[in-house]
């Protein structure tokens, strides 16, 4: 059992906001017409990607102290100027003061994710065998549509759909993985390692291959190079009572704790 305090959660904070932070800086270099930025506020970042982008919304606020209302106009004129709604992923460990400003500001909830966590210390993974493996340096698009496939829930995949997974490959420290079925790429994830800290992520399975524990082969193959590496924890987020949750869970996962995304 993991005890979720503090200390823990400005750890798994700080690691998800430097990925919302790389992958916007991503998003910039592939397409610099799309004004990927990001501002540096509330002891976090606000992250823009697009103003439709789920991606973008602020990350990491609140985790290091009182933010003040000052802070909050800074975060939402940064919005504001780039037509998008102010978000907030805001953690339950966060600074009350957030919480009294975000609820004097009228922001409502619009999504909860469950932060789930896992110790490595002393675990062993079996290598995942030919099924699973780090996907190859021209195999960028092949993963990329693959998790957009799985993701969106169609074949047929737009530039821009397509580019939300190239960002996440051209992230600094994002590792790629590809599962095969039938000859053919079934499913993909991603993970960032920091500080002893493997972030698991972008969990992605087409329609057609669901059920045939893909992405339970790709956790653990993801935890076996994490093990590797020295890392002694594992975190990765899911919506609530999802399937991603259960394989992640089988996988010895518990949750943590759940977030709130708020929009004003």
């Amino acid at each position: 059992m993991i005890h979720a305090s503090v200390d823990l959660a400005q750890r798994l904070e700080a690691a998800e906001a430097l990925n919302g932070v790389e992958c916007a800086e991503a998003h910039q270099q592939l397409n610099p017409a799309l004004g990927a930025t990001v501002l540096d506020v509330g002891g976090g970042f606000a992250v823009f990607v697009g103003v439709e982008s789920p991606l973008t919304h602020a990350l990491g606020i609140g985790m290091r102290g009182k933010v003040h209302a000052d802070e909050m106009d800074r975060l939402e004129d940064f919005y504001r100027a780039r037509g998008a709604a102010a978000g907030v992923d805001l953690c339950p460990l966060a600074s009350a003061s957030l919480v009294e400003l975000l609820g004097n500001r009228g922001y409502r909830v619009t999504e909860f994710t469950n932060v789930l966590v896992r110790l490595l210390a002393g675990a062993e993974f079996a290598p995942a065998g030919t099924s699973v493996r780090l996907a190859y340096a021209d195999e960028e698009y092949l993963w990329a549509r693959t998790v957009g496939r799985g993701f969106l829930e169609k074949d047929d995949l737009t530039a821009e759909e397509v580019d939300v997974g190239n960002a996440i490959w051209h992230m600094p420290g994002s590792r790629c993985y590809l599962a095969f079925a039938g000859g053919q790429a079934a499913a993909a994830a991603a993970m960032a390692v920091r500080g002893g800290l493997a972030t698991l992520f972008a969990d992605s399975t087409v329609v057609g291959f669901r059920g045939a524990g893909l992405q339970v082969a790709l956790i653990r193959e993801r935890l076996r190079v994490a093990v590797e590496e020295g890392c002694d924890l594992a975190t990765a987020s899911t919506l609530p009572g999802s399937v991603s949750q259960r394989n992640y869970e089988r996988s010895g996962f518990q949750v943590a704790y759940t977030k709130a995304i708020l929009v004003r």
